[in-house]
């Protein structure tokens, strides 16, 4: 649970992973040809949903939220249970402005895990995106309730 928490606040504030060393992945991120190869010599897809979490999280790291939601739906696909994977996609779909599909998400991953301040945060940072200002303050301050350091610091900085 430690791994998804840190891999969706990296995505909600677009930090790069350690991994960026890696010369390949920034062409994977971005969809470009030059990691088929690579592709093609690391074998057969994976077929459990972290590693597709995974994927997804990098991805989306880079920017990539349409290539994010793929590897999320792959992940959720082959394990329903995994609430980071259906938060991650809400992200990353409210980062594409669909909205609807980012509320479903989120809200399907906070019926799972509704002690989660992290989710609440998220949604959140969504409703910004999507113009609702009410509902983003309504979750960011569940999200602080929860003990969510960023929801605090938002609400902080943010009614003074």
């Amino acid at each position: 649970m430690a791994r998804q928490i840190v891999f969706a606040r990296c995505m909600i504030c677009f930090l790069s992973l350690a991994l960026l060393a890696l010369p390949a992945l920034p062409a994977m991120a971005a969809g470009s040809t030059a990691a088929k190869p690579q592709k093609a010599a690391a074998g057969p897809e994976p077929r459990d949903a972290e590693a597709w979490f995974r994927k997804g999280a990098l991805v989306a790291t880079y920017g990539n939220n349409k290539a994010a939601v793929g590897y999320f739906t792959k992940a959720i696909a082959l394990n329903p249970n995994h609430s980071g994977a259906w938060f991650s996609r809400g992200v990353s779909y409210g980062q594409l402005g669909l909205y609807p599909q980012a509320f479903e998400s989120i809200n399907r991953a906070v019926a799972m895990e509704p002690q989660n301040g992290l989710y609440y945060y998220g949604r959140a940072r969504v409703y910004l995106l999507s113009g609702d200002r009410e509902k983003a303050r309504e979750d960011f301050l569940k999200a602080a309730d929860l003990g969510d350091e960023d929801a605090q610091k938002y609400l902080k900085k943010n009614t003074q």
